[in-house]
C-alpha cells in the first residue's frame, strides 16, 4: 500500500490530487523531524486523509537490542489502552442489536457484582467509581506469581470490595482499567463467545484486518516484546493476561481500517456514535473529556478532536482522529518513547485544532527515568536527524 493508495476509498471520498498528499506528506515530515526525529523511536507511523495515505514510516527492529527482524506494516503492536476503542465500540453493537442495555446495572449480567447505581455506561465513560485493579490488587494480597485473568479481577472485587477505595457511581470522572476489564466479561457473557473471538468475528475478519488480534497466555510465544527506553526488556507480569482494557495487538494499516469503518455511513449508527463521541465529564473546566471509549478534546471554536493514547510497559500508542476533516494520525512504539504523544500536534495540519501556541500534557502515564530520556541530538543546520533519514519509507 503506497502514498496516494485509493484502491480501498468509500466511493464518495474526494480523492487528494498528488500535489495535496505532497504537500501534507512534506509537513508531516517536517513535524516529525523535529520531534520524533531526535530520539530512538522504534516502531510505526501513518497519516491519512479521505482514506488516502499520505505519509508512512517503519523504524527500528522488533527486538531493538539484535537489531533482527525489521519492523513492517505487518508488524502488530500492544496498542495498550487504544484497546478500550474495541471494548467500547463492541459494547455498542451489542447495544444496537438490542443484546444489552447500556442503562442497564452491571449486576444484570455480572452475578454477585456488589455495587448499586454502577451501569454499563458508567463502565464505558469512566464513571463507576471503581479504582484500578492493577493498583490494588497487587497492594492488598493478591499473590504476584499468579496471573490475573478478567474472571479473578470480578471476583477480587466481589470478594473485597468494602476494603477498596471505591467512590459513588457518576459522581466524577475517574479513569480505570477495571471497568474496562469489566465491559469484556459482559460481552463475553453477551455473546457467548470469548472476548478474542468475538472481536475477530465482528470487527477484525469483516474489516480484513489481518494482523489484529487478541492477546491470550496461548500468544506468549509470538507476541512482541517491550523495552525500556535504555533497551531492557520488560518483564512479563501477573497483570498481562488481562484484556478489554489493553491487550489488542494491531498495526497502523490495520488502524486505518477501523478508522475508515468508523467514518462509514451506517457502520454505526449516527446515533450511536453521537453518543460514543459525547463528552460525560464536566466536573472541572478544561478541553479534555471522555465519551463511550474514546478520549476527547472539546474545543472553544467547535472542533473535537476524538482519539486515545496508551500506555502499557514500554508501549506507548497514540491514535488522533479528526472525524470532520476524514483524517487519522497512528503511531506505535515498543520502546517507551514517551514523544510518540506529540503526534497530536499534526492535527493543526488538517483542520484549526488550536495547538500553534500550546502544548498539551500526555493523558497516559509517562513515568520514564531520567537516564531513559532522550539526548538531545547536537544542532545543526546542513542535515535532519539520521535515525529517521536511514529508515526505508513505504
Amino acid at each position: 500500500m503506497n502514498a496516494g493508495d485509493t484502491s480501498s476509498l468509500p466511493a464518495h471520498a474526494v480523492t487528494l490530487t498528488p500535489e495535496e498528499i505532497s504537500n501534507l506528506r512534506r509537513r508531516v515530515d517536517n513535524h516529525l523531524d523535529s520531534t520524533l526525529g531526535r530520539t530512538r523511536f522504534n516502531g510505526s507511523i501513518l497519516v491519512a486523509k479521505n482514506g488516502q495515505i499520505v505519509f508512512e514510516e517503519y523504524t527500528g527492529f522488533v527486538d531493538p537490542r539484535t537489531k533482527k527482524d525489521s519492523i513492517t506494516p505487518s508488524t502488530p503492536f500492544h496498542l495498550a489502552s487504544v484497546s478500550k476503542t474495541f471494548t467500547g465500540m463492541a459494547t455498542l453493537r451489542l447495544w444496537e442489536e438490542g443484546k444489552l442495555n447500556i442503562e442497564d446495572p452491571v449486576s444484570k449480567y455480572l452475578p454477585g457484582f456488589p455495587l448499586e447505581g454502577v451501569t454499563i455506561r458508567t463502565l464505558l465513560n469512566h464513571r463507576s467509581g471503581i479504582p484500578k485493579y492493577d493498583h490494588y490488587m497487587g497492594e492488598m494480597g493478591w499473590d504476584k506469581r499468579k496471573m490475573i485473568s478478567n474472571q479473578d479481577v470480578l471476583d477480587f472485587l466481589i470478594a473485597n470490595y468494602k476494603k477498596i477505595p471505591i467512590a459513588p457511581p457518576n459522581r466524577g470522572f475517574s479513569y480505570s482499567n477495571t471497568n474496562y476489564a469489566l465491559l469484556a466479561l459482559i460481552i463475553e457473557k453477551v455473546s457467548g463467545l470469548s472476548f478474542k473471538d468475538y472481536l475477530k468475528k465482528t470487527f477484525f475478519d469483516p474489516l480484513g484486518m489481518k494482523n489484529t488480534y487478541v492477546f491470550t497466555l496461548a500468544d506468549s510465544a509470538r507476541y512482541m516484546p517491550s523495552f525500556y527506553y535504555s533497551n531492557r526488556e520488560y518483564r512479563f507480569e501477573f497483570l498481562d493476561a488481562v484484556y478489554g482494557d489493553k491487550n489488542v495487538y494491531s498495526t497502523v494499516r490495520d488502524l486505518l481500517k477501523w478508522h475508515q469503518a468508523l467514518q462509514r455511513e451506517n457502520y454505526f449508527k449516527k446515533a450511536t456514535l453521537d453518543q460514543a463521541y459525547a463528552g460525560y465529564s464536566f466536573e472541572k473546566p478544561g478541553t479534555h473529556n471522555y465519551g463511550l471509549g474514546w478520549r476527547m478534546y472539546l474545543l472553544k471554536n467547535g472542533k473535537k478532536l476524538i482519539y486515545h493514547n496508551g500506555w502499557w510497559h514500554g508501549n506507548r500508542t497514540s491514535f488522533y482522529r479528526m472525524t470532520d476533516e476524514d483524517a487519522v494520525i497512528i503511531a506505535l512504539c515498543n520502546n517507551d518513547c514517551r514523544y510518540v504523544y506529540k503526534v497530536k500536534e499534526l492535527a493543526d495540519i488538517f483542520g484549526d485544532y488550536m495547538q500553534q501556541h500550546r502544548r498539551y500534557a500526555d493523558d497516559e502515564p509517562t513515568q520514564v527515568a531520567r537516564a531513559e530520556r532522550p539526548r538531545q541530538a547536537k544542532a545543526t543546520t546542513k542535515k535532519k536527524s539520521s535515525h529517521r533519514r536511514s529508515t526505508a519509507r513505504k
